[in-house]
């Protein structure tokens, strides 16, 4: 069930071919459990670029179904289908967001920056006053990816010791006031 505050844009499946962006023709929907297998194709997609610094795939479908059970995907599509995702969450008066992912070939038309602004205003919706991120260390385009939408760094966080991290790695956290 979406969250009650939920921007109006992000609609379950039945309503999503009813609410399109005004700039192109792809909707934003909140994902419910017949998306698990989809989103774990797309995210794994999308986070092919990891392969130099960690091995094997990003999410599972029980990956992605546990992520369901602590927030929740936003989901951009278009006519060709599945085009883009995030992951929410709520955590107190702050948001969590995670997962950016964007379908290989769609990538580069700011598909990605519609889906942070989603995720934003769910944030907002939700009354939260900030939002948190954490990016791997060796993808280093993707601090200044945020820096340009706001968010400044934060500090550094290890990797789970039984990641399969093929170069040293870390977290980056990052952080942007939206209150």
């Amino acid at each position: 069930m979406p969250h009650p505050r939920n921007s109006s844009s992000i609609v379950r499946r039945k309503d999503a071919a009813k609410v399109t962006s005004r700039s192109d023709s792809s909707c934003f929907r909140q994902a419910d459990l017949g998306d698990i297998e989809a989103l774990a194709r797309l995210i794994n997609a999308a986070f092919r670029v990891e392969l130099p610094y960690i091995e094997g795939d990003r999410i599972d479908a029980e990956g992605v179904r546990s992520y369901m059970e602590k927030g929740k995907f936003l989901l951009a599509e278009d006519a060709g289908g599945l085009a883009g995702c995030v992951y929410v969450e709520l955590r107190g008066d702050c948001g969590y967001l995670g997962l950016l992912g964007v379908d290989p070939p769609r990538q580069g038309i700011g598909l990605g920056r519609k889906l942070m602004a989603a995720a934003e205003n769910y944030f907002h919706q939700a009354s939260c006053v900030a939002v948190d991120l954490r990016v791997i260390s060796a993808r280093n385009p993707l601090p200044a990816f945020y820096r340009h939408l706001g968010y400044r760094e934060t500090g550094t966080a290890p990797f789970a010791p039984d990641a399969p991290v093929k170069v040293p790695c870390h977290y980056i956290l990052m952080s942007k006031t939206i209150a």
